[in-house]
Order: structure tokens, then C-alpha cells, then sequence
């Protein structure tokens, strides 16, 4: 049998046969005073009828109920759409069943939110959850403030929806609609005079009662509206101007920082409103192209103008992070949302949430502004970036941790239009990734409003027959803690370019190497000796096959080939012994074999002076160390264009103090001793453990058990997570290929002080110099020391049975059958690491 539940209004009961258990009620008014009517007849008759009733109170306007009246909970609006619709959540569930609710006006969302998007997303996730536990709800929305999509998304997910009006002192109530229920006169107005109702039935009454309505067209949406209006502020005196840009600053950027204050000082209004206008939804666009944008602005500023004509326009746009919140709405995941941010959810519902958001729906709105932007770009290709809205942020670059997808753009419009979608879901998938999860965990961010924005850019290059990338890219750095010789100037800055597209510059690649560039010396070549210059270099260029519709990577030599716009000299050398050598062979049709060495480049352009001058000009404005990801692209060697698609704080804890380091004896035992070659800063630092891969023994195992030690050194540092913790190996640590080092992920080494990489050159283990990549952003945020031992060369001193005079460590996690010896651990007692920056010097004993 159906439980009926009174709105206090008798007449208007028998009208609509009553409220059912689980309706959500929306009245629709003109002032807040005429829903304070009707919400103090329903308090007072489900009072009456001993049920239990709370207020939800986060409006600006008057209370409904007097303190006391009811139980009354405060939720925080201004604290974002997430935050409130949680808290919202959490309420509901802790109260359970059979409970009944008045909420504020909902229009007053939008004084904290200016979206009327996410007062219609808020509504979709808390009514369902309301009717599911059979509560009855009051809401309000103010009329004529809201769009008619928003109305249109309220009016499918409640049960109830009612205009009421107030006409010449009398009262009406007219049923938008009132579900599972049916009357003939339920739809007509309904005159309320006390417990008497007046159905208006006759068309002179009615008309006459609708022709005192005001009724107004179709309403931009809230934020819309806020961003025509303060155009009209770039005529007015600054002041206003100032305060109106923070305004707009606050909905697109985020709350008070130190990027806020760097973009309060950079951007003017007309600035703001030019970003506003290339945004797709609303909502923040993200800590990735708040960096680019702030850069740009930055350079072309600039008291000398020294950058301006080199900097390749951009014509980006930004998918608001609003749009990532209703893509989860309106896909129905919010529960698996809330869950996830939980303690026993984190993990769990990431997993069920990532494998979700790989294949949802979007709004068909927001699909059509999707449609017109492709159009724009026509078949350029497209790179769709993340832009978090912690990324890129002093303190937290989450560099790597989030999916970035190349959109090849050929083919039909459709196929484009699939590709950009399905794009758009990986990068949303991505905030799910188990590495970006424990980056988050371990900086205390696990539990914060981590919205998903979008930058999608025009990818930097042109089309060389079936091929498309840009000349050159990189990363560059604005202080250079990476240092191999004394003559090196820290704070002139370095670059680690790559010919082609930038993935080789970002990402430790097998078998590859990108060139590290010291800005005070362009020339300078690190730890390379002559006849290695080949071996040492870039091998292939990663680039978009446009006939295959995909990132690729192709033989540098081939790519090079393909170049014909500019001098390839600027790039690379030709290798003439190789060439000997092939012709030798009968290769008489192979390119011309090429090492890349940007030799020409660095010698006779002006591109090493001006990205000097850029990293100093950013850093000084920043005053910070900063990283920026770039490309390049010539006419001639006079002629080029510098595309800066990046820029954040690189986190790095400075030189430090000067660290007297006592000379070792010629007869004194140590364990390491090198001359250059490590980052981190000047350290003194006593050692607890040292967990050590030996490089005959690691050798030695089959592949799948060269993993293993992998999976054995990750227990070992979250065992070992609270002491200070050395690593020793052959190699790369972190690679994803066993034979060039240990392939441990990064989280399994993210909780250790100090890591040392082991050269072998005979055995094939080479520390791959990645300073500047994604794995050298963590090791710098995770305060990691960074060491590369050279066996062999002069200044280098490394003795690994040194260790044996210490207590080996023996735990239940260390599987020695499957490892055979090669993994050891240590309790290093007395043990200490010492590093000097300027003596150059590194010694631990």
C-alpha cells in the first residue's frame, strides 16, 4: 500500500492525492518569502506527524527555520561543487532512511558556483539518492534566473516540480509535474486560500492569472551571463576593472596561491575574458594551461621584448573542469566517486571508477561544442593534454602522471570526431592511474578536489610526406643540478633536446638518449668520449604517421631524410664512417647515415642564447626555479619559431649549505667516491640501509626474475619507508627493459633518499642521463639524491664489498631462491653520504 505524506496543505493534498515516501519536491518562485510559506506548512504538519526533519542551510538568503526549530546542517558551497555534493552525500547517508529534508534555495548556488551546470549536476546526484532511502525533500529555485537545460535536466530527476506565484496577494500553485499520479484538474493552477484550494479551470481565469506572469526568452546560463557582463568593465576606471578581473580569475584559475598572485600580476581583464572565450563548459581550466598561458604572457611582456617575434602563436582551448563533474553525473558514477575518495574505497573504486570512465557518455551540448572546435582545427592534428587542477603547481608538478593522447585528426569527420572522444576518456581515465593515485596519497592530496580540466593544442610542426612533427623539442630547466664538470654554471640553465616530437625528451627511452645542453657552454658534451658520439645519440624520432593515424617512431636517419624545408646540418652531422662502411656493404640507396648532435644548432643560431634568457626571464618572474616543455621549428638558421607548451616551479630543494668533504687517502677504503656526475644538493647524510643489485648476478637471472627483484626492492623501501634508505644498481633504475637495469616503477623506489646508478659499459648497464624527464621530476620532488657512478673513469672510485663488512639484513620479503644473491640489504651503522656541489665531489663511508 501506498504511504501518503501531507504537504500541510489539505486542499492542495487531495489535488495531487498527496506526497509519496521518496518524492523530491521542487517549487519554483518568485521570492524566497513564498517557498518559506510552504516549506513552514510541510515542517509543521511532518512535526505534527512525529517524523524526523532536518534543514540543509548553505544559502546566502534569510533562514527558512529558526535556529532550534529543526535540526540544522551547514554545508560550505563556496568549497566547490565536489566538496558540497560529498558532504551532501554523507549527510543523507548517515541520517538513512524515511528521513525528511528542507534545503535552501538552490539559486544561491550560483553565487559561489556561477554555473548553472552545476546546480543541474548537484540536483542529478543528490535527488536519487534521496528518493533510494525513501525520504521526502523540499527545494526551491528562483524563477527566471536559470536556463531552460537546467530546468529541463530538474525537471526529469525529481518527482515533483510546482510553480508557485503570488498575484495580487493571492497564492497559486501550478503542477509542472507530479509523478505516478493523475487527476483531471491536477495540471490546472490552484488558488490556496489557507487549507482551501480553487482549481482554475476556466480559460478566462487562467488567462487572466498567466498574463500578470512574467515570463522572459531563453537565459544564458549564470556563468555565461558573468563574462558578457564584465566586458563592459575594460572601459571603466582600474579599480572596478581589477576587482572584476579577480572575480573571473577565482572561476577560471582557482582560489589564492602563488600562481593566483603570479597571474593577477601578468593578466588584465581583456586578457581573462580572451581564455573565457576558447573555454568548452565552464569551470577551472587547469594548472597545465594556467602555466602555459602565464609563461606566454610572461615572455611577450617582457621590458626588452627579446621574445616576442620568436614565440609560435597558440590558439589552444580548454575543456572546463565542470565538464569532467558532469560526465561523471550524468553517466550515473557519483556514488563510485564518493566512495573512491574514501579510505576503504581509495584503491578499490579507482579501479571500477577508471575502467567506467574508458567508456561514458557526454552531454549533447557539450558534444556539439566538441563538433565546432574539430571543425576549427580542420585535419591539424591535435594533442589533448591533462590540466588537473593541482598540476603544474608550486609543490606538486605530477609530472607523467596523468595521460596526455595525440588526436592524428585524418580521416572522416566522424572518425575524428571518435578519436577526440575517446582521447578526452583516457585522460579522465588516467586521474585513476595507481601511480597518480599514490602520488596524491603520499603528498596528503588523496582527499582534495582533484578536477580533471582539459588543454587541447595544436600540435607544434609540419607535414614531411606522410610524417608530421616539429624540427626540434625538449625540456629545459632553469637551474641545472645535474653537474659533471666544475666549469659548470648551475644557474644558466640546461635543455635535454630531442629531435622530432618531445615524448623522447620527457620519457626515459631504451637504447636512446637525448641531448643535454648546458646553457652557460651550448657546446659542452657530457660523459661521452669521440668514438661514442654515435652510440650515444638519438637513434629514432618519435613522430605522428599520418597513414597510419598514430604516434610512432621511425629511424632518425629516414626522418632526416624526409626534411627538405630547412639545412638538416642544424640537427645532425653526417656520420661519413658509417657511410663508408654501408657503401661497402652495397647500401647504395641508404640515406646518408646522420648522428644528431644539433652541433650547427647550438654553434651558429641564436636558439641557445634565447632559451638562456627565457628560463632566466621566467625564473626570475617567478622567483623559482622553473621546468618548461617547448618545440622548435626553422625556416633557416636565422629564421625559427619557439613554441613554449609548458611551464611550472621545478621542485628542487636548492645547493644547501657548503659541505666540507675531508679528501679520501689514497690507502682509505670507501664505498663510492665521483667526482660530478649526482643531483640532489650539498648533503650530509648518515645512511640506515642500503639495499644493493650486484651486477654479475643480476646478469645471471632470467628475465622474468630480473621483475622479481624489481617486486622485492618495492617491499623493501615501503618496509624500509620511515629509515634512510640507499639504492645501488646496474644501470637504469626504472626502466621498463631488464638489460639496461632494474625496472622498478617509481612508486616502489619513491620512499628512499638516495639513488645510485651503477655504469658498466662492457656489461651493457649505462646511467641514462634523464635529467629533465618525468622520472627526474619525481626523484626531485620526492627529495631523492641522485648519483651515476662511472666505473672506470678518472675521480671514480666504487667498491660494493665494502658492504660486506656490515650486518646483512635477512627478512621473510627478500625470496633469495628466486633472486639467486643478487639482491642484498644491509644496516649501514655509522655509514654516511657526503656532496658538494661546488668541490664537485661525493663521497660515502
Amino acid at each position: 500500500m501506498v504511504q501518503k505524506v501531507s504537504t500541510g496543505i489539505k486542499g492542495f493534498d487531495h489535488t495531487i492525492d498527496g506526497l509519496r515516501l521518496g518524492d523530491n519536491v521542487v517549487w519554483q518562485v518568485d521570492h524566497i518569502d513564498s517557498y518559506q510559506r510552504v516549506v513552514r506548512s510541510y515542517v509543521d504538519q511532518a512535526l505534527s506527524d512525529q517524523r524526523r526533519l532536518i534543514y540543509v542551510r548553505f544559502g546566502q538568503h534569510e533562514p527558512l527555520l529558526e535556529e532550534g526549530f529543526v535540526p540544522v546542517y551547514h554545508v560550505d558551497a563556496s568549497q566547490g561543487f565536489e566538496y558540497f555534493a560529498t558532504e551532501v552525500h554523507r549527510l543523507i547517508e548517515e541520517e538513512g532512511p524515511e528521513v525528511f529534508y528542507v534545503f535552501d534555495c538552490l539559486t544561491d548556488l550560483l553565487e559561489q558556483w556561477c554555473s548553472d551546470l552545476m546546480i543541474g549536476n548537484f540536483f542529478k546526484v543528490c535527488c536519487p539518492y534521496l528518493y533510494e532511502l525513501d525520504t521526502v525533500a523540499y527545494f526551491a529555485l528562483i524563477r527566471n534566473v536559470h536556463t531552460y537545460s537546467t530546468i529541463a535536466r530538474i525537471r526529469e530527476t525529481t518527482q515533483v516540480l510546482l510553480d508557485l506565484y503570488s498575484v495580487d496577494q493571492h497564492h497559486y500553485i501550478h503542477p509542472i509535474k507530479v509523478w505516478e499520479r493523475y487527476s483531471p484538474t491536477m495540471f490546472f493552477p490552484h488558488l490556496i486560500k489557507g487549507d482551501q484550494v480553487k482549481s482554475i479551470t476556466s480559460s478566462s481565469e487562467a488567462a487572466a492569472l498567466f498574463s500578470h506572469i512574467n515570463r522572459i526568452e531563453e537565459r544564458p546560463d549564470y556563468w555565461d551571463a558573468l563574462f558578457q557582463e564584465a566586458a563592459s568593465y575594460l572601459t571603466v576606471k582600474d579599480g572596478e576593472k581589477d576587482k572584476m578581473k579577480r572575480k573571473l580569475m577565482s572561476l577560471l584559475i582557482g582560489e589564492q596561491s602563488r600562481m593566483f598572485e603570479l597571474c593577477d600580476r601578468y593578466f588584465t581583464l581583456a586578457d581573462i575574458l580572451r581564455i573565457a572565450e576558447r573555454e568548452i563548459g565552464t569551470g577551472f581550466i587547469g594548472g597545465k594551461s594556467v602555466g602555459m598561458l602565464l609563461a606566454r604572457k610572461i615572455l611577450v611582456t617582457d621590458p626588452e621584448d627579446r621574445f616576442s617575434s620568436y614565440l609560435e602563436a597558440h590558439d589552444s582551448f580548454y575543456i572546463g573542469s565542470d565538464i569532467f563533474y558532469t560526465y561523471i553525473v550524468q553517466n550515473g558514477w557519483w556514488k563510485d566517486r564518493v566512495y573512491q575518495k574514501t579510505e576503504a574505497g581509495y584503491y578499490p573504486f579507482a579501479k571500477k571508477l577508471q575502467e567506467k570512465l574508458l567508456r561514458g557518455m557526454f552531454p549533447n551540448h557539450i558534444k556539439e561544442q566538441f563538433t565546432q572546435m574539430l571543425a576549427y582545427f580542420g585535419q591539424s592534428p591535435i594533442i589533448v593534454r591533462s590540466s588537473s587542477l593541482l598540476e603544474d603547481n608550486f609543490g606538486n608538478a605530477f609530472a607523467g602522471k596523468y595521460d596526455s593522447v595525440f588526436c592524428i585528426n585524418q580521416g572522416t569527420p566522424e572518425q575524428r570526431y571518435q578519436a577526440f572522444e575517446d582521447a578526452i576518456r583516457q585522460v579522465y581515465a588516467s586521474t585513476m592511474n595507481p601511480e597518480a593515485l599514490e602520488y596524491r596519497l603520499n603528498r596528503g592530496l588523496a582527499m582534495k578536489d582533484e578536477q580533471m580540466a582539459i588543454l587541447v593544442q595544436r600540435v607544434s610542426g609540419d607535414q614531411y610526406k606522410d610524417y608530421f612533427f616539429p624540427h626540434l623539442a625538449g625540456v629545459g630547466n632553469s637551474s641545472n643540478l645535474y653537474v659533471w664538470d666544475k666549469d659548470v654554471d648551475m644557474q644558466a640553465g640546461m635543455l635535454r633536446l630531442v629531435f622530432g616530437l618531445g615524448t623522447r625528451a620527457v620519457d626515459r627511452t631504451v637504447d636512446d638518449y637525448a641531448r643535454i645542453v648546458t646553457l652557460d657552454k651550448p657546446t659542452r658534451k657530457p660523459l661521452v668520449h669521440k668514438e661514442d658520439e654515435k652510440k650515444y645519440s638519438q637513434q629514432a624520432v618519435d613522430l605522428l604517421s599520418l597513414r597510419e593515424c598514430q604516434l610512432t617512431s621511425v629511424k632518425a636517419d629516414h626522418v632526416l631524410s624526409q626534411v627538405l624545408n630547412v639545412d638538416r646540418r642544424l640537427f645532425a652531422t653526417i656520420d661519413h664512417l658509417a657511410g663508408m662502411r654501408l657503401r661497402e656493404l652495397g647500401y647504395q640507396d641508404h640515406p646518408d647515415p646522420h648522428i644528431i648532435d644539433f652541433k650547427r644548432l647550438l654553434n651558429k643560431t641564436a636558439f641557445p642564447q634565447l632559451m638562456k634568457d627565457m628560463l632566466k626571464r621566467l625564473s626570475d618572474v617567478y622567483a623559482y626555479p622553473v621546468d618548461i616543455e617547448f618545440t622548435g621549428n626553422f625556416t633557416s638558421e636565422d629564421v625559427f619559431k619557439i613554441n613554449l607548451v609548458q611551464c611550472r616551479p621545478l621542485q628542487t630543494r636548492g645547493l644547501g649549505k657548503t659541505v666540507p668533504i675531508k679528501q679520501r687517502l689514497a690507502d682509505e677504503d670507501c664505498l663510492i667516491e665521483t667526482a660530478g656526475h649526482f643531483m640532489g644538493g650539498n648533503i650530509r647524510l648518515p645512511i640506515d640501509y642500503i639495499i644493493h643489485v650486484d651486477v654479475e648476478r643480476y646478469l645471471d637471472l632470467m628475465e622474468q626474475n630480473k621483475y622479481a627483484v624489481a617486486r622485492q626492492i618495492g617491499q623493501l623501501t615501503r618496509y624500509f619507508k620511515d629509515k634512510t634508505l640507499m639504492l645501488i644498481g646496474p644501470g637504469r633504475w626504472g626502466t621498463s627493459t631488464p638489460s639496461l637495469g632494474v625496472p622498478v616503477h617509481f612508486s616502489e623506489i619513491q620512499h628512499v633518499d638516495v639513488i645510485c646508478e651503477v655504469a658498466s659499459p662492457e656489461k651493457g648497464f649505462e646511467p641514462e642521463l634523464s635529467y629533465g624527464s618525468h622520472f627526474f621530476q619525481d626523484m626531485v620532488e620526492s627529495n631523492i639524491f641522485y648519483a651515476a657512478v662511472f666505473e672506470g673513469s678518472e675521480g671514480v672510485h666504487f667498491d660494493p664489498n665494502y658492504l660486506s663488512r656490515y650486518p646483512e639484513v635477512k627478512l621473510d620479503i627478500m625470496n633469495k631462491e628466486e633472486t639467486k644473491q643478487a639482491l642484498t640489504c644491509v644496516k649501514a651503522n655509522g655509514m654516511e653520504l657526503q656532496a658538494d656541489i661546488i668541490q664537485q665531489l661525493l663521497i660515502c663511508r
